[in-house]
């Protein structure tokens, strides 16, 4: 059986000798860019192998890029490769935080091509609360062949955003914070705010008191809510630099929903030009979007 969305912790410890199974430890912390993988080398899920988010998920950051810019397809396939990662394995990922930083693996991944990858449901904290192995040991790899299929229909670039935050057939979803989306407070990036004619959906909402995923059906009800009929596959996914965002996406395939594009840029890559416009305060929203579903949309 693949699996492309979550998969739990008890399925994972059951394959933990499985060759065809590949672990990726993705911990890390914006505030201090090396804690994850200090926390890595202390300990972590048997072979798991360590993720960077900045070194790995990520190119050079430009004037004109958000703060975490895709990285190069064949660069990310090349270390792909000296992973062990082929057609042929299923990925699973993980993080500390609720999954908000492994998320983008899973995304990268199937943006590649890759689409057996899942995300630990619980993510390290329920592992380790459910006393499953670790380790300190570093894994022994057997280097493979990743192929390239770069899925380009699954990015939104700037002047598509731009476009639909205008059309009352799309949405952009904003996964920040509430207060960085209303401009509060901003901790990160030079302006705060949000795009004009996006709505806030904090991506914790879409977990369980656990740190586990919402069901399904909930999540559909919550996301099919959140829509007011645009159609899933019109949607467009942002939040400070295109990591975060991709949860959203999760939940919203978890839910047997089109996850829509992503916006990799995002909140950070926005302001770089000063000519784009700023939103502040709740959202407000687009005044022809009474409900999509009353509009002739695609």
């Amino acid at each position: 059986m693949a699996y492309t969305t979550l998969v739990s912790a008890d399925e994972l410890a059951r394959h933990l000798q499985d060759p065809d199974w590949i672990i990726f430890d993705c911990r890390f912390a914006l505030s201090d860019t090396s804690l994850g993988h200090n926390a890595y080398l202390q300990s972590h899920i048997p072979g798991a192998r360590y993720v960077h988010l900045d070194d790995d998920m990520s190119s050079a950051v430009t004037p004109k890029t958000g703060r975490h810019p895709l990285p190069d397809p064949q660069v990310l396939a090349q270390k792909l490769s000296a992973w062990g990662v082929d057609a042929s394995k299923q990925v699973v990922v993980y993080d500390d935080s609720f999954g908000s930083m492994a998320v983008k693996m899973w995304w990268l991944l199937r943006w590649l091509g890759h689409n057996n990858v899942a995300l630990l449901d619980g993510n390290w904290p329920l592992w380790v609360k459910k006393k499953l192995p670790v380790t300190a040991e570093l894994p022994q790899i057997t280097p493979a062949k990743f192929v390239v299929n770069v899925q380009y229909d699954m990015v939104a670039h700037v002047n598509e955003v731009n476009e639909a935050r205008q059309e009352a057939c799309r949405l952009i979803i904003d996964a920040r914070p509430e207060q960085r989306f209303t401009g509060e407070r901003e901790a990160l990036d030079k302006v705060a705010g949000h795009i004009p004619g996006a709505v806030n959906w904090v991506f914790e909402e879409n977990l369980d008191f656990d740190g586990t995923y919402l069901p399904a059906e909930e999540l559909k009800e919550a996301y099919t809510n959140l829509l007011h009929g645009v159609k899933p596959h019109n949607v467009i996914h942002s939040c400070g630099s295109g990591v975060t965002a991709c949860h959203n996406m999760l939940a919203m395939e978890v839910a047997g929903l089109s996850s829509g594009k992503l916006y990799a840029g995002s909140w950070s890559e926005w302001i770089t030009d000063p000519s784009r416009p700023v939103a502040t305060g709740e959202a407000t929203p687009h005044p022809s979007r009474v409900h999509a579903d009353d509009l002739d949309c695609a």
